[in-house]
Parts: structure tokens; C-alpha cells; sequence
């Protein structure tokens, strides 16, 4: 295995202190690509979506629940399926208290195309409270992108269109048969009784969402993927994203047994 090499203390800090001045540029870069996706401009959303949620149905501009701006979470749960996707699923399990949201005029929601009454289903099994909609029925997903059927919509995802994405080697996003979710995020700005749609991001784009990721991507050993530099810093055995070996617990925290092993 490739381990960092062992050197003196004041040898690292001469490394570290090259690695902070591409740190302290990189966050500036990123401040600078913020305030970009804060100049886009934005799509009057004209279409009269409905979803199902705790209340009964609903439309877009409820779900903002008074507040300036949406969040929506894609989260990948089918209609057939009993349960949502594990990796959306792990996502989920990070999220916490939405104050922080909130009271920036900010609400959070996830939207799936299963019918509501799985989503509740779901969502009381593994203890979560953040909101969670049914787009069931509706063509929020296709619209959105999030759910790929050319009976509906022209495929897309990520914003490249199928031959795009069949001229990519090892492509395997768009495999399988139709129609099926793939997950991203889309924010929305209200302004009067009008919704807007904003900003919408795909695959590694959400990455910036997950704590998981973050962190590890700060760890030696990183997430431990064939593709990460250097080569070699790990057997290279570790599960990718979408391997059926990341596991995530089935119930609520409260609800799993306890025991040693």
C-alpha cells in the first residue's frame, strides 16, 4: 500500500503550509463560483405540479411553507420499490435540524415519485422528520430530470442528452430499463404567489450535501475509490458509490437492537 511518507514535524508543516495557500485559493475560487450560481437567472415555474404529503395534496409554492426559498432534495424511491435507495437513503440519515435553513428563509423538502403512503412508511421506519413528498402522478420527476423515460421526455441527465451520454466511456448512469430515478437537487425562489426555478445539480454535483464524503475526502486514506490519486494508497477493494456493499441500517436508531458482537 501507498502510505504517506513519515517525515519530521518541521518537514510536514513545510508541506502543510503549501497545501493551505491551495486550500485558502481554493476557497476563494469557490466564493467566486458561488456568487456566479447566484447570478444565474431563473424559469417561471408555469406548470401546476401536485404532490401528496402529511396534509393531503398540495403545489410547489406550498411547500415552501411561507418561506423565500426550496430546497428538493431527488430522492430516488420508485413507485414499485418498498424502500428508497440506500445511497440516498445514507444521505438522509446526515440530515439534522433545519434551523440553520429556516431562518435564512430557506425549507427543505425531499420529493420522490413513490406514492405517499410508502414514503410515510419509510420515513417513520428509519426516524426521519425532515419533509418528504409524494411527486406520484405528477411530471415533476420528468421535467426535473431526476426520472428517465423517453415515453415522457427527452432523456436527460446532468444536462447532456442520451447520445451525449452514449458517446461516454463506461457510462452506466443512464443503463437499465425505463423508467427509472436518478437523484440531484433543485432550489426554487418565490417571489409573490410566482415559483422560479433556480438551480438544479446531478450526480457528483450533491456531493457538497454529504458530511460522509467531506470528511473523508480530508482523511489520508480518502474515500478509498480506484479513481482517486495518488494510485495505490489503498488495496483498492473499498466499495464505490452505488456498490450494493455500502450498507445503511433499515429502522430508526431507537428501534435496532444493541448487542456486541
Amino acid at each position: 500500500m501507498n502510505l504517506p511518507d513519515v517525515v519530521s514535524r518541521e518537514q510536514w508543516l513545510v508541506a502543510r503550509k503549501q497545501l493551505l495557500a491551495e486550500e485558502k485559493e481554493f476557497t476563494r475560487r469557490r466564493d467566486a463560483l458561488n456568487a456566479n450560481r447566484r447570478r444565474l437567472p431563473m424559469v417561471l415555474v408555469e406548470k401546476d405540479y401536485r404532490f401528496a404529503g402529511p396534509d393531503g395534496e398540495v403545489g410547489l409554492a406550498d411547500l415552501f411553507e411561507g418561506r423565500a426559498q426550496l430546497v428538493v432534495y431527488h430522492f430516488m424511491f420508485q413507485p414499485e420499490w418498498d424502500a428508497g435507495c440506500p445511497n440516498c437513503s445514507g444521505f438522509a440519515d446526515e440530515i439534522g435540524r433545519l434551523d440553520g435553513l429556516t431562518t435564512r428563509e430557506t425549507t427543505f423538502v425531499a420529493i420522490s415519485r413513490a406514492p405517499y403512503e410508502k414514503i410515510a412508511a419509510y420515513r417513520q421506519r428509519m426516524g426521519w422528520t425532515f419533509p418528504w413528498y409524494s411527486s406520484y402522478g405528477s411530471d415533476f420527476n420528468y421535467d426535473y430530470h431526476v426520472t428517465l423515460d423517453p415515453a415522457v421526455v427527452p432523456v436527460e441527465y446532468n444536462y447532456r442528452g442520451q447520445a451525449e451520454w452514449d458517446a461516454l466511456p463506461n457510462n452506466t448512469h443512464l443503463q437499465g430499463e425505463h423508467p427509472f430515478d436518478l437523484h440531484g437537487l433543485s432550489c426554487f425562489l418565490r417571489t409573490g404567489d410566482a415559483v422560479h426555478h433556480t438551480y438544479s445539480t446531478y450526480g457528483r454535483g450533491t456531493d457538497a450535501m454529504g458530511f460522509a464524503v467531506n470528511a473523508i475526502d480530508l482523511t489520508a486514506l480518502g474515500r478509498q475509490e480506484p479513481w482517486e490519486e495518488p494510485q495505490g494508497r489503498t488495496p483498492g477493494t473499498a466499495p464505490m458509490a452505488g456498490d450494493p456493499r455500502i450498507t445503511h441500517r433499515e429502522t430508526a436508531p431507537d428501534t435496532e437492537a444493541h448487542h456486541c458482537h
